[in-house]
């Protein structure tokens, strides 16, 4: 973009910006940059000039454009902080100071140097918006040049944080059409195969419905219109990266997805989407269970819109989302869409933004500071993705104040929700008014009453009966001085174990280097950093012993079986489990790390039996609550162990499909240890797969792979 064309752009929604601030941020820009490259090979001052383009698609004002500009010359050039002050005043220097790429950190893995990444960089950003949507620019100008990039190990990691990080920030604040467009560029380069088949299955299905979106948008329109509404019917198709997610949290397959096509029926005012939705709902039936309300009730990031399933025209099972023009820019660009003049200034319209809303968008983001300032760094990547990723259930207190949570949260992510000190104190749960389990999840429209004791008591197994990042983030601060000693103790197992596979132990090395590379005090400091999964015991090895080859350190990470001798001391933890606890999997439920786990004492048995908290089986013991033990994996379970999983898909009957599906479980890094083939009709035969995976997740992405495949019908985990 030349430097006249980005002026126009600018003046075209702000004719009051400083054009002369404005020229002096490109041209500095362009020669602090000087002769630099990209991967591409063009010239590095095309990337903040374009960051500073997409940002005049949201209409941002002059110090975030020049902020674009500038973001990286203090990290890549020999501009400082105090030239940028001096040349573009204090405000545009704090702006780029908190954009500017973070430093590389000599860091235990790439686990810890992101976790450090994020938690300077939510700080930033808790102080200024500004900061997060300039981020967010600048990482969509880098995924859409992601190809150029020639390490495909690089590319990987680039896009995975992409997808765990900068997406969901974006959909904290609303602003879905950068969150969407990340998610695509990221999901292009983390799993190409299964992109290609969802694609390959939208082009089937638009060359069978044909011209099905535009009839369908033009009957809803007729019916709207013909009742006095003015409105606007758009049909669209979800983009391929929100069919896998969907694909992946729900036990379906592609044929079984209600809604690839939804219809937004954009109306002038609040009242007119309600009295759209009674004519809808009048003439087409609506589908039990698939209405929501988010104009009453908006998200946390501010998104308004009612949705509603009917049998529509045609007979299609289609989504509708009804709103006005204001929430369709609401929910198009989030928090950037309230940039606008207001006492003869332009800029953020905060009166505006709390009309639209009525929540700050920011709320989400002064979550993660105080678990920072709280010191629980280590756990801000986990929380980021729970909190930002999973949809909402709204209950309330006895009184009536609605409260927002993630779907799926229980009693005690709603106690700490009100107050930390409710959540320490909580003893029991009333919902509804009746007395119920502290696993009870709650659903929209509850109404929960904590019942309360004297005095906190957090036992050690409550992290295993909460969802969200502060509730476990409260509990574990409560257990971290208590749990000390067991992460020592799993720390020293997991490097005792690490060392022996390349026949090394620890009395033959000092651990000193180990010490100063990971700044910590002592050995059970160190322990204590491998248990609690700060540090990898890898990179320990790495560290004493320099000179071992490549391929014995890769030897080092080999897996573990789950149901190995280690299963008690490294990958389960818990009420009831000790070092010497002997503990079984049960066959009928398959449990993985990953998954929700409790632990029942059989009579005549040792030890404890580990279920899946939904395993049928476990309704024998709902009497018998003293045989209960709630566990959960250690960190050591996700990177150290191998489970057995089963999957049962229903699959056409042609030539080649069997080693299809075959090839698409060894890509998504699954084993196959047995394959059972059934013929159930004609047409289709089912399999069972036996695999070998490392966790839940990795389950659930060999699963939604063979879901995308357009020869697989069905897909379901398999119990027993």
């Amino acid at each position: 973009m030349r430097q006249y064309e980005l002026i126009e752009r600018v003046k075209a929604y702000d004719p009051t910006a400083d054009e002369d601030l404005l020229n002096r941020a490109y041209v500095y820009a362009v020669k602090m940059h000087g002769a630099q490259t990209r991967a591409s090979g063009d010239p590095y001052f095309a990337h903040p000039i374009e960051v500073a383009g997409i940002l005049t698609d949201y209409k941002l004002d002059t110090a975030s454009i020049v902020t674009a500009l500038l973001h990286d010359v203090i990290e890549d050039t020999v501009a400082s902080r105090e030239d940028i002050e001096k040349r573009f005043g204090a405000e545009i220097a704090e702006l780029v100071e908190g954009v500017t790429k973070l430093s590389k950190l000599e860091l235990a893995s790439e686990h810890a140097r992101q976790t450090e990444d994020l938690r300077r960089f939510i700080l930033a950003i808790s102080k200024d918006v500004r900061v997060l949507l300039v981020k967010l620019a600048d990482r969509l100008h880098n995924m859409r040049t992601l190809q150029h990039i020639k390490a495909p190990a690089k590319r990987e990691r680039i896009a995975r944080e992409t997808l765990d990080i900068y997406a969901p920030l974006a959909r904290s604040i609303g602003m879905h059409l950068i969150c969407e467009e990340l998610e695509e560029l990221a999901f292009q380069h983390l799993n190409p195969r299964a992109r290609d088949a969802i694609i390959r299955r939208l082009d089937k299905l638009r060359a069978e419905q044909g011209g099905a979106t535009r009839a369908v948008s033009d009957e809803i329109a007729h019916v709207l219109e013909a009742a006095g509404i003015q409105v606007e019917v758009e049909g669209r198709e979800k983009h391929p990266y929100s069919i896998w997610r969907k694909l992946q949290r729900k036990s379906i397959g592609f044929a079984q997805l209600s809604d690839i096509y939804a219809f937004r029926v954009i109306v002038p005012s609040d009242g007119d989407c309600y009295r759209a939705l009674g004519i809808v709902h009048q003439e087409w039936p609506a589908l039990p269970g698939r209405f929501k309300d988010y104009i009453s009730t908006p998200k946390r990031n501010n998104y308004r819109s009612l949705h509603t399933t009917v049998i529509g025209p045609r007979n299609l099972r289609i989504e509708l989302q009804i709103r006005t023009e204001v929430m369709d820019r609401v929910a198009e660009e989030g928090v950037a869409a309230h940039w606008a003049y207001k006492d003869q200034t332009y800029g953020f319209d905060a009166d505006a933004a709390a009309k639209a809303g009525g929540r700050d968008p920011m709320a989400n983001i002064r979550q993660l500071v105080q678990m920072i300032e709280q010191g629980d760094i280590d756990e801000l990547v986990e929380n980021t993705k729970l909190e930002m990723f999973l949809d909402q259930a709204f209950v309330f207190t006895p009184k009536g104040k609605l409260i927002s949570l993630p779907r799926g949260a229980l009693p005690l992510d709603f106690a700490y929700a009100l107050h930390t000190n409710i959540g320490d104190t909580m003893v029991g749960v009333k919902i509804n008014g009746e007395l119920r389990p502290l696993r009870t999840p709650l659903v929209n429209g509850d109404v929960v009453e904590v019942i309360r004791g004297a005095k906190p008591i957090v036992p050690s197994d409550w992290e295993n009966l909460t969802v969200t990042g502060r509730a476990r983030s409260a509990i574990r601060r409560h257990l971290r001085h208590a749990e000390r000693e067991e992460f020592v103790r799993l720390g020293r197992a997991s490097v005792d174990q690490t060392f022996e596979r390349v026949r090394r132990t620890r009395d033959e090395v000092s651990l000193r280097p180990a010490l100063e590379r990971f700044a910590v005090h002592g050995e059970e400091e160190l322990f204590e950093a491998v248990g609690r999964g700060r540090v990898s015991p890898r990179a320990v090895l790495e560290t004493v012993f320099p000179a071992l080859k490549a391929s014995e350190i890769d030897a080092a990470e080999m897996r573990e079986p789950l149901e190995g001798r280690r299963a008690a001391g490294l990958f389960v933890r818990g009420g009831g489990v000790h070092s010497g606890t002997e503990l079984r999997f049960g066959a009928c439920c398959n449990p993985v790390p990953g998954d929700r786990i409790v632990g029942i004492e059989e009579q005549g048995k040792a030890g404890l039996t580990v279920h899946t908290i939904d395993c049928p089986n476990l309704e024998a013991y709902e009497a018998e609550q003293k045989a209960w033990h709630d566990l959960h994996w250690t960190p050591q379970a996700a990177r150290g162990a191998t489970s057995h999983a089963r999957l049962t898909a229903t699959i056409r009957n042609a030539p080649g499909v069997l080693g299809q599906t075959c090839t698409i479980v060894g890509e998504m890094g699954g084993n196959i240890l047995n394959l059972d083939m059934r013929k159930t009709h004609q047409d289709f035969f089912e399999v069972e797969f036996d695999i070998e995976v490392k966790d839940a997740r990795h389950l659930t992405t060999i699963a939604a792979a063979l879901r995308a495949c357009p020869s697989v019908e069905d897909v379901d985990r398999t119990r027993g």
